[in-house]
């Protein structure tokens, strides 16, 4: 059963995940930020992630302890419910239009967590959201996931297409990594013998 519970409660966030590797795309995520949960709903659609998500944080002061405690718990989550990752593909890749925006993500879930972010956001706001935090969530979620993420913009003009192809991007490389690869469904992916 690749699915797993998880919560993290901080002085200034309360969040809990619960997610389903071999589900159906199915969403329920309520984080008291909109534009985040409009792009988590993406990431669980694309991906087939059953994922639901519930944080209250100190949004009286900004989003971002919320954001990133969200990518901190959903990578922590990811984690978890791969354990040893026997029988997974590991590698994943998506090339990904959307209007204007054209973003490329490889990721590998290694457990060698690095984030290399080549993207440039023309707008510092998506309505309230700072886009900065984009970057805070992937690199918290990358973190705690344990997974070696490249993310680069090929062309973009408008924000809101950009940090949606984004999302996207990561959610059908994610779809392809974790799942399982019915020519070596019992080994690790690894030469290693261990992820």
């Amino acid at each position: 059963m690749r699915q797993t519970s998880l919560t993290r409660t901080t002085a200034e966030t309360d969040v809990s995940v619960e997610i389903n590797l071999d589900g159906t795309g199915s969403y329920d995520n309520q984080t008291g930020v909109g534009f985040f949960d409009h792009m988590l709903d993406q990431l669980a659609r694309h991906s087939l992630i059953d994922m639901k998500v519930r944080a209250t944080g100190d949004l009286h002061i900004d989003d971002h302890h919320t954001v990133e405690d969200v990518g901190i718990t959903l990578g922590q989550a990811l984690a978890k419910a791969l354990g040893d990752k026997r029988g997974i593909r590991r590698y994943g890749s998506c090339l990904l239009p959307m209007d204007d925006a054209l973003l490329r993500c490889a990721l590998d879930l290694s457990a060698r967590p690095f984030l290399v972010w080549n993207v440039d956001l023309p707008t510092d706001k998506i309505g309230t959201f700072d886009t900065e935090l984009v970057r805070e969530f992937f690199q918290a979620f990358s973190t705690q996931g344990g997974i070696t993420l490249h993310v680069d913009m090929l062309h973009g003009l408008n924000s809101h297409h950009i940090v949606e192809a984004a999302f996207k991007s990561v959610a059908r490389a994610l779809r392809e990594a974790v799942e399982v690869d019915p020519r070596k469904s019992g080994d690790i992916p690894s030469t290693k013998g261990a992820l």
